[in-house]
């Protein structure tokens, strides 16, 4: 493909500064399908340089042209949707069905929710005398993951473009390449130039020069809780606004009175999905412990129904996105058998029959208890952790002792009682009753899962400044 040993900057494909180069893999293959440009400071202060010139008139176009703008957006969007799906199936190992049905359309659903909230959102209010106005927080740095790429960077850039900011992405280097097919998006669709802006490189060499620098107005980053302290830092010394969206150790609460044939069986494939690498998966599942041998054979069965391979018949989950992602994986799930959890399913190892890819077999272990590594670290792979609990004060209580609170399920045959159960979990976000994602919900988390908010009108305000402008309205004397 074009462009992936360049950057792009001020509506230009430019040459990197640096002669640095990365291989990027196929995680089911372990070939190399692509090489890009690893950019330094000098192409961080060119792209922030280009973006700063923008914003003074970006800034100040009108709702209407911003939103013909995102229409356009989603016109170009559309038309490389194929293309995307195929280069998130080569550089995540992410099954077709998966990367044209769920990861490509969500960033579309991106542009449509920032239009939406575009539509009728009131920038300025008057509260007495005083006119409150909302004005767009200026250049942005984005600094995005692989596990989901067009979600993760489309519901940062959809509402940077909606309130006439402009913006500096650096995704991850392990899955760069759909970034550089939507600066084509973009490019295409006549988005003004320096208002995005396009850089591709490491945390140490572009995402610690993006946090530090004294023309970023505000940092959005997206990844391990480890990598959003080092921004959080970085960002310190020049104040500017930081928003987080980090890791998750969500717990899933089986209610006593909620049917677990289907409830176990969907939650265990559904955590499976994306080969677990969801930073909100249930992955911690929650049950009574007098009923824990029937849900172990529920769970093994449904995890064993789950194929992890390049194809096959049924649910077909993809490798995991690196050998090191693999490696961790691999060491974590010996941790919970030498910790004497008990594996029900899967465990160490690729699935019989297959020899090449970071494929990892469907894993679940039940008779768990909350002081596992296997409980308590982010595991980031299709590894389920089934922990017993005597009450449902209990089980909200294990819920909640983790240093994570990015989202939690609770399912029930009592919808008020699931509601009730939802309310005492310390999470930004709770799916009752299997609810899926809502792309106009506020997506967030407490604690160490970050702060801020993505998605919906919360996402959009992230981008905005509020300025108060008194005697806007005369007083009366």
């Amino acid at each position: 493909m074009e462009h992936t040993r360049e950057f792009y900057i001020d509506g230009k494909w430019v040459p990197p500064t640096t002669d640095a180069t990365l291989d990027v893999i196929n995680p089911t293959t372990e070939e190399p399908i692509a090489t890009i440009a690893m950019g330094g400071a000098a192409d961080v202060d060119a792209a922030v340089a280009a973006a700063k010139r923008a914003f003074t008139t970006f800034s100040r176009t009108t709702r209407e042209e911003r939103l013909d703008l995102l229409q356009e957006v989603m016109n170009q969007y559309k038309a490389r949707m194929d293309d995307l799906a195929q280069i998130l199936h080569d550089e995540m190992g992410c099954p077709m069905p998966f990367a044209s049905k769920v990861q490509i359309p969500s960033g579309y659903g991106h542009f449509k929710a920032a239009s939406k909230v575009l539509q009728n959102y009131e920038f300025e209010v008057d509260q007495r005398t005083t006119r409150l106005r909302h004005e767009p927080v200026g250049v942005v740095g984005m600094i995005t993951p692989w596990n989901w790429p067009q979600n993760q960077i489309t519901c940062k850039v959809a509402p940077a473009l909606a309130t006439g900011c402009t913006m500096v992405l650096k995704p991850s280097e392990i899955a760069p390449l759909d970034a550089i097919v939507l600066a084509e998006i973009l490019d295409a669709a006549g988005v003004p130039a320096g208002v995005f802006n396009l850089v591709n490189g490491d945390g140490p060499s572009v995402g610690a020069a993006m946090s530090a620098h004294p023309d970023i107005d505000m940092m959005s980053f997206t990844g391990s809780t480890r990598a959003g302290i080092l921004v959080q830092k970085s960002a310190a010394d020049t104040v500017k606004r930081v928003a987080l969206e980090l890791g998750g150790k969500s717990a899933n609460i089986v209610l006593d009175d909620a049917d677990f044939a289907k409830v176990v069986r969907r939650d265990v494939k559904g955590m499976m999905s994306n080969s677990g690498q969801s930073c909100n998966a249930g992955t911690r599942m929650l049950v009574p412990n007098d009923r824990m041998d029937e849900v172990a054979e529920i769970a093994k069965a449904a995890a064993e129904s789950v194929v992890s391979a390049p194809e096959g018949e049924g649910m077909v989950i993809g490798p995991v996105v690196s050998q090191a992602q693999f490696d961790k994986i691999q060491g974590l799930i010996q941790s919970g058998i030498d910790e004497g959890a008990t594996l029900t399913a899967g465990g160490t190892g690729r699935p019989d029959g297959v020899d090449t890819g970071w494929f990892v077999k469907p894993t679940v272990f039940t008779n768990a208890t909350n002081d596992m590594r296997i409980a308590r670290e982010e595991i980031f792979g299709p590894v389920m952790t089934i922990i017993g609990y005597d009450d449902e004060a209990e089980a909200i209580e294990i819920a909640n002792d983790n240093p994570y609170g990015l989202s939690g399920y609770v399912s029930s045959g009592d919808i008020e009682r699931a509601r009730a159960v939802a309310s005492q979990l310390r999470t930004g976000m709770v799916h009752v009753n299997g609810a899926p994602a809502d792309i106009f919900a506020p997506f967030g988390g407490y604690k160490q899962s970050g702060n801020g908010r993505e998605w919906g009108q919360l996402g959009f305000e992230e981008y905005l400044e509020t300025k108060a402008v008194m005697g806007w309205t005369p007083r009366e004397d």
